[in-house]
């Protein structure tokens, strides 16, 4: 009987953030205090959610980052291991403090957040040259949590061994000619889009010209819009999907949800309409469920 083939490792080089989260009515104004119902910490930062929504898709997950010699990050060191990722290349790093975000959950499911980034700005991109952190990778996963050096230098060693790069640019900021260059697939939500110049995403239809826009300059691009769906293009082929029409409990990490599956998708050999269709039902499923209190992943 031949043995199954283990798919191909997402390694993604990110951040990792405590996350603390308050429930409230509604998000504050300006000058406003507004009167929360409850808190509770939860594992967090783009890097680290999309890790574990990698292996929940069923795929090997490795992460590179830095965490503070604090109880911060022991907290996410634990998150990181409880999700099945290997966090053998994730630095702790004594007399820093790990990173961490607040953010606000109103009553219709919207959040706002801030976050301090911490240890996660202070990651060794020598440490990148490790020969055992690429074993067996077939795709890298960047955000725009971490320094844009750090980035790059990951996105060097990925072209330098023919691994292809998914860089999803949240948040938004200026990129480097160099790094675009080193990008095989963006993923931008609709906000990111539009600070990155390609028009205001109101639609399916928008999302679509907008992911046309950005192909210009990248290889291959995905615009998620939301309720709205998503819209991907590259030279010679463009599509959209809408999306699946569900209650939303919470839309906290549905990005992460979104990326992580994506990846996993892509590893297995999936084409990109596939991993984008899975991805997509992934987020659906987690805006849609009420997700746990104290000390939760994803």
């Amino acid at each position: 009987m031949t043995e199954a083939k283990v798919p191909a490792t997402v390694l993604v080089v990110g951040s990792l953030h405590h996350d603390i989260i308050v429930e409230a009515d509604h998000l504050p104004r300006r000058d406003e205090t507004a009167i929360g119902r409850r808190w509770y910490p939860r594992f967090g930062g783009k890097g680290g959610n999309q890790a574990v929504a990698a292996v929940r898709a069923g795929v090997p997950c490795r992460m590179f980052g830095a965490v503070g010699d604090d109880g911060f990050g022991a907290f996410l060191r634990a998150g990181l291991r409880a999700g099945g990722v290997d966090d053998r290349f994730v630095a702790t790093l004594p007399g820093a403090g790990s990173g961490m975000s607040v953010a606000i959950l109103d009553a219709q499911g919207d959040y706002a957040a801030t976050i301090v980034s911490g240890a996660n700005l202070l990651a060794d991109p020598a440490a990148l040259a490790a020969p055992e952190l690429w074993q067996d990778v077939g795709l890298l996963v960047l955000q725009n949590e971490i320094p844009e050096t750090l980035n790059l230098a990951a996105a060097h060693a990925a072209r330098a061994r023919g691994i292809r790069c998914l860089l999803n640019a949240a948040p938004a900021r200026d990129l480097p000619p160099q790094l675009a260059g080193l990008v095989d697939l963006l993923v931008v939500n609709a906000v990111e889009a539009e600070m990155m110049g390609a028009g205001q995403v109101a639609s399916l239809d928008s999302a679509a010209a907008a992911a046309r826009r950005l192909a210009a300059r990248f290889r291959a691009v995905i615009v998620t819009a939301g309720a709205h769906g998503l819209a991907a293009a590259e030279p010679g082929t463009a599509f959209a999907l809408p999306a699946e029409p569900v209650q939303v409990v919470s839309s906290h990490g549905a990005g992460d949800a979104f990326i992580g599956t994506l990846a996993a998708g892509l590893v297995r050999g999936e084409s990109r309409r596939a991993a984008a269709g899975a991805a997509s039902r992934a987020a659906a499923r987690h805006v849609s469920t009420p997700q746990a209190g104290p000390g939760a992943t994803g």
